[in-house]
């Protein structure tokens, strides 16, 4: 990705929620093998995700392009936060280490100042990143749906 991406995209990985380093581990490489084996991408889609500790977890990384939103991939970071949210809560660890992150990524240049935040809902069809997640979404600087 050629500068700043100007977009930041939140998922759920519509998955199980894991709570620790040590269990967040191991499903972030099943989402990997999942995202490889079964889509063909060269790794995993999202960029990071954040396990319900906030442990953030590095996929392809800041400056790489994902795959985890058709359309708006190239402008675009992809933050998956781990577990089901279509009726359960994002943990408060979770979302604030996703504020960090997205924090950090404009320190570094690696997302733009005015960066716009979305959910994966409002640029796919998709109920993602669940109900629950999207209304927490909300309270977050720079949210534009």
């Amino acid at each position: 990705m050629a500068g700043a991406a100007a977009r930041a995209v939140i998922h759920h990985t519509a998955l199980a929620s894991c709570g620790s380093a040590d269990s967040c581990g191991p499903l972030v490489r099943r989402i990997q093998l999942a995202h490889m084996d079964g889509r063909g991408f060269d790794d995993i889609g999202y960029n990071f995700l954040i396990g319900g500790d906030g442990s953030v977890f590095e996929g392809r990384g800041w400056g790489i392009v994902g795959a985890h939103a058709k359309r708006c991939n190239a402008d675009s970071l992809g933050i998956a936060l781990m577990g089901h949210f279509s009726s359960e809560a994002p943990s408060p660890a979770a979302l604030s280490a996703a504020r960090q992150l997205l924090d950090c990524g404009v320190a570094q240049g690696h997302l733009h100042p005015d960066f716009t935040l979305l959910g994966h809902r409002d640029v796919g069809d998709t109920e993602c990143p669940g109900d629950q997640l999207y209304q927490a979404m909300r309270r977050f600087a720079n949210f534009k749906p």
